[in-house]
């Protein structure tokens, strides 16, 4: 007989899973253990009794998703104030999208969703969303050091003879979603949809996410002229004159998160519009930077300790 114990298979060690399905499925098997985790989660100190004036041990209800006080009754519904509120899917189910939402390297889409879950189209668009809503680069703190700064366009291609002049293909482009990014080297990234490649536009941004004195390096865009004026060290490469390395000089950090952005939203979204495409965003720059994260549950952690935590009572 095989010494292999088939329900507990190694894992690779090149692999960089951190938590398979089996594990999920082992942790939370239903809407009441997922429940458990997120009463534990919010409220790690404990909730505090109004009626008693203290800490007091909860019980879980069997008939609602909410915990009441041992001594008065009092009760506590943890599903409040999350995304999980007011929603009449299975918690466990959102669980299950947040997972297979973390564990892919690029994303997964609505449909994919759909046929995983067994929901309506609507209804896992909708999860997506209210997922991808938790990973907002609000709270992210400003850039320093070395910080590469670069504007993209996001959209898809012309169709062949749409563009018969460098002309047009300027017009073109800047009909497309604009993008500005900021990426610390060894660091984070930042990504923001921008409505021009104005120097109105882009300095105030840049001034907002990246410290003074930083160093920041560009290409030779004119809208960047001016970074030396605002107290930052400001070094350029020529792109126009085929120039993309001169020395440390170089956007090869911030142009390797746009690949990942574009390779990702064409192939597994195919098309994003302008009105979504920060939140998509913000899904990239979220998984660039915790891509180091260490925790048990790997990047399932990140996702899920962005749910907000409760106040004692």
């Amino acid at each position: 007989m095989s010494k292999v114990d088939r329900n507990n298979p190694k894992r690779s060690r090149a692999s960089e899973s951190r938590y398979s399905l089996r594990e999920f499925e082992r942790e939370f098997p239903d809407d009441a253990a997922c429940l458990d985790w997120l009463f534990r989660y919010r409220y790690p100190d404990g909730v505090v009794c109004p009626t008693e004036g203290r800490i007091t041990k909860h019980h879980r209800e069997k008939a609602r998703p909410s915990y009441s006080c041992q001594f008065c009754g009092h009760r506590v519904h943890p599903m409040v104030g999350t995304i999980f509120e007011d929603s009449a899917t299975s918690l466990k189910l959102w669980f299950y999208a947040t997972y297979l939402m973390a564990s892919t390297r690029w994303g997964i889409s609505a449909k994919q969703l759909e046929r995983e879950l067994g929901v309506t189209y609507k209804t896992a668009w909708r999860m997506a969303n209210r997922i991808r809503s938790l990973l907002g680069q609000d709270r992210d703190e400003p850039l320093s050091g070395t910080v590469e700064v670069d504007e993209t366009f996001i959209g898809g291609k012309p169709r062949l003879g749409q563009v018969r002049s460098k002309y047009e293909g300027r017009m073109w482009a800047e009909q497309k979603a604009k993008v500005l990014g900021t990426a610390q080297r060894g660091g984070r990234v930042h990504a923001k949809v921008i409505p021009s490649r104005t120097a109105e536009t882009i300095m105030p941004i840049v001034k907002a996410r990246v410290l003074p004195a930083s160093t920041i390096y560009t290409d030779d865009w004119k809208s960047y002229h001016g970074l030396g004026r605002e107290g930052y060290v400001h070094g350029r490469v020529n792109h126009t004159e085929k120039v993309y390395v001169d020395g440390d000089v170089h956007t090869q950090t911030i142009e390797g998160f746009w690949a990942l952005v574009k390779n990702g939203l064409s192939g597994v979204y195919h098309w994003v519009s302008t009105k979504h495409l920060q939140s998509y965003l913000d899904e990239y720059a979220f998984r660039y930077n915790n891509r180091a994260i260490n925790g048990r549950r790997g990047m399932f952690d990140a996702f899920l300790t962005r749910i907000p935590r409760a106040s004692g009572s």
